[in-house]
């Protein structure tokens, strides 16, 4: 695998591809700049409107993780499904995402984070479609696996160009509405089950990315992308843009300018070049922080959250899960607040410690649950503590862990090798979110408190690697990151 750079691009700043499917409008032009520019002059409101748009993208992704569970009943009921074939449908979202998580970098390097964004639309809206007029189980599978190489493409896409995009001081926040996206996604399905048939829940699951397509057209390509490819005129004009026309940007294009010619000493990176540590060792990182999140069982916890709550006697466990997402969405939305303020750092090592404590609290309590007569008091007092440590789970997951890992991932990684590097840390972290769906239901029907247990302990790891390995990245701009590397 090999990737263009400037020296390589800038041969010729006329391909047809690059122009059309990296910047929707042409983007030469410094006049029109001038006025997309005057209709936003607020820095922060043309990059947030620009951040609301590619948001689009992570409720998409949301709704596909929070749809099984609502329409799980009627669905089994009206096609005749087995157990096994709902479970292969609940599944296969992560293959699919899988196989987009493999072609995104490449996607992404060669025709810009909106023309990938683009791609990534079209098959989300065919698989819902294929869903919702599905009469056997072939149109279902089909579906999903379309709605999963979508997701898959928008989740390494949305994070990368929000802080290619973003002011330093802003790009923690604005990084974290990429998993606020998504909790919000999830949240929407599980609302909109408990009323709608699942048809039409599939249909609605068109929305997000109907609204994105068009929405892609008016927003400007990632001005570090531009400079990579060689497009300088259009690199300048689209930081402008972004930054208001009354900025000074002169020293963000000369640090810009700066890292793109030193990412570029070579025509292509390939594997071996990551035997280097300025490589290696954000990898290492991107990787590690993205598998522990998935290696939390958050993915096992959200798609059976109705199984679980049933488990600790909730009669209702499905507006019992509809709360729980709720709350997700609340802490997600503090994290985004608090992430410039208080830092990377300080955040995961909150979000891992509380979560340690909530799975251990739940653990423990199922594991005593086995012991104790069902008519008891402390029967009742170890399942309220039990439902306490799922929902403690849900919200120190959601104050770090679950959106930070994309933060830093789209931080640390060089301009150079960010394709290949991010399509391995995003595969990564989908094939580890496959692997726990696959295995949570299994594990829980053997013993709720064991499964539990193994989730504290890889919490507990998770303290230790974000305390040796994660660098702060707060206030620093993604130059100065990757510059510290070596």
């Amino acid at each position: 695998m090999s990737f263009r750079d400037e020296e390589e691009t800038g041969r010729d700043l006329k391909k047809p591809l690059l122009l059309n499917t990296g910047s929707w409008y042409r983007m030469g032009s410094r006049q029109s700049m001038i006025t997309a520019s005057q209709v936003i002059r607020d820095n922060s409101v043309s990059v947030v409107a620009c951040v609301m748009i590619v948001a689009l993208g992570p409720i998409q992704f949301g709704f596909t993780s929070g749809y099984s569970s609502p329409a799980q009943n009627a669905m089994t009921r009206d096609l005749k499904l087995s157990v096994s074939e709902f479970s292969i449908f609940g599944s296969l979202s992560n293959v699919g995402a899988m196989v987009g998580a493999i072609a995104s970098g490449q996607i992404s390097e060669y025709i810009g984070r909106k023309g990938s964004l683009m791609i990534a639309a079209i098959p989300n809206i065919l698989g819902w479609l294929a869903i919702s007029f599905a009469k056997d189980y072939s149109f279902l599978y089909m579906g999903r696996l379309l709605e999963g190489f979508g997701v898959g493409i928008i989740s390494y896409t949305v994070p990368v160009y929000i802080a290619e995009i973003a002011p330093q001081n802003m790009r923690g926040s604005l990084g974290s509405v990429n998993q606020l996206s998504v909790t919000i996604g999830i949240l929407v399905a599980f609302l909109l089950g408990l009323f709608v048939p699942w048809r039409l829940l599939a249909v609605l699951g068109t929305l997000p990315c109907a609204i994105l397509i068009p929405g892609l057209f008016f927003i400007p390509e990632s001005p570090r992308w531009l400079a990579k490819m060689g497009m300088m005129e259009d690199f300048e004009a689209s930081l402008q843009v972004l930054r208001g026309f009354d900025a000074d940007i002169s020293q963000e294009v000369s640090d810009i300018k700066i890292s793109v010619a030193s990412g570029s000493k070579r025509a292509t990176i390939r594997i071996a070049d990551l035997k280097q540590k300025r490589y290696w060792f954000p990898l290492v990182i991107g990787i590690g922080l993205l598998m522990l999140q998935q290696l939390s069982g958050i993915n096992g916890v959200i798609f059976y959250s109705s199984n679980i709550f049933q488990g600790a006697g909730i009669t209702n466990s499905n507006m019992a899960t509809c709360g729980f997402g709720a709350v997700q969405v609340i802490a997600t939305a503090i994290s985004a607040g608090l992430v410039d303020k208080a830092g990377r750092r300080i955040l995961l090592l909150l979000s891992t410690w509380g979560m340690t404590v909530s799975l251990f609290l739940a653990a423990a309590s199922f594991f005593v649950e086995e012991y104790v007569p069902k008519a008891s008091g402390l029967h009742s007092f170890l399942e309220m503590v039990s439902i306490v440590g799922v929902v403690g789970m849900g919200i120190f997951f959601s104050l770090g862990i679950g959106s930070i890992p994309w933060v830093i991932m789209s931080e640390i990684l060089p301009m150079n090798i960010k394709g290949l590097a991010g399509s391995i840390a995003t595969l990564a972290n989908w094939f580890v979110a496959w692997v726990v769906t696959m295995t949570a239901n299994l594990l829980l029907n053997w013993s709720p408190g064991g499964t539990f247990m193994i989730y504290t302990v890889v919490s507990a790891f998770t303290i230790v690697f974000v305390a040796l390995w994660v660098p702060e990245t707060k206030g620093r701009t993604l130059e100065e990151i990757q510059r510290s590397f070596g």
